[in-house]
This record gives structure tokens, sequence and C-alpha cells, in this order.
């Protein structure tokens, strides 16, 4: 039997198993971003394992529990750069009076998901519980000619000596489910 990419035929694997991985690495990544990356991370990884035990319920287990551990990720992964957007928003907001205005941006350690727009405050709330504001900030995309601006509400609050935010969610449209 020939060795090298179109040669395997009859292997358990097949041309499957010549691919190098980083062509199929290089194929996922784009995926990331998908909402639906783990069930296609689930199905390709339960389809070779299927494929290579030669039994479906091995490749249906496999797959299941793929599609679990790469949604835990990307939940996970999404909720701590929402996390660091929020605080960047609230850190920008903590020091404006009421009816002040700044930018604010952020800088993910890989160049997805950086953000940046305006915010004001709208309302300064004190209480003998909490000081707490309420801000509008926007979202920007694009540039000077094709920009667009998408404002959101929300609110912060003190926390010992940092601002955090303080809505639970703000705009599900904006931040999904995860808080």
């Amino acid at each position: 039997m020939e060795m090298g990419l179109g040669g395997t035929g009859d292997g358990a694997l097949g041309l499957a198993a010549m691919i190098p991985r980083w062509l199929a690495l290089a194929a996922v990544l784009p995926l990331a971003a998908c909402s639906s990356f783990s069930e296609i991370t689930g199905l390709i990884t339960g389809g070779a394992a299927g494929a290579a035990t030669g039994s479906p319920a091995v490749g249906f287990l496999v797959g299941v529990a793929v599609d679990a551990a790469s949604n835990a990720g990307v939940s996970y992964v999404t909720r701590v750069w929402h996390g660091a957007e929020q605080d960047a928003i609230a850190r920008a907001a903590a020091d404006l009076p009421e009816g002040g205005e700044a930018a604010w941006q952020i800088r993910h350690p890989l160049p997805i998901g950086n953000e940046h727009g305006q915010l004001r405050v709208v309302r300064a709330i004190g209480s003998p519980l909490a000081e707490c504001k309420e801000i509008a900030f926007s979202v920007d995309e694009g540039t000077a000619g094709t920009l667009k601006r998408a404002w959101f509400v929300t609110s912060i609050c003190k926390q010992d000596k940092t601002w955090k935010w303080a809505a639970a969610e703000p705009a599900v449209e904006r931040w999904g489910y995860l808080q």
C-alpha cells in the first residue's frame, strides 16, 4: 500500500489520516467566531472517532463530549471578553460627572473583538447603599465615512475603589445571554 496524500485508500481513516494538522487547524480557525462552532467540531471529531474505531456509538459519544467541551470553552472566553469590555466602559465613566462624556476602548490579547465608542453619564445615583451612575455608551464600527454607532444604556456602581457593571442584561442583542 502506498503512503502519503492520496495513497492510503483502504486505511481506517483513509485520506483524513494524511491531511497535515496545520491544514485542518487552518480550516477550523475561521469557524471560531461562528455560532455553530461547537456543533461543527463535535461533528468532525465524532465522525473521525467513529471511522477510526468502526463504532458509531463511540463516534456519537466523542462528538457529544467534544461539542459540550468546546461550547463551554467558547462560553467562558466570551464571558471573559465581555467582562473586560464592560470593565473598560466602567473605568472610562468612573471619574466623569453627570453629563460628562468620554471615549472608551478595549484591546484584547488577540486582535479579535476589539471595540471602541463614546459614553455619556446620564445621571448619578447616590444612596446610602451604593454610589451608581446610569450611562449611555456606543459601540462604533467602521471609520469616519462608514461609521455605524449603536447606543446602549446601563448602570455602573462603585465597589470599593473600582467601578463595575451593575446591570444584569443591558442589551440582549448586544451581549447575548452571557454576562
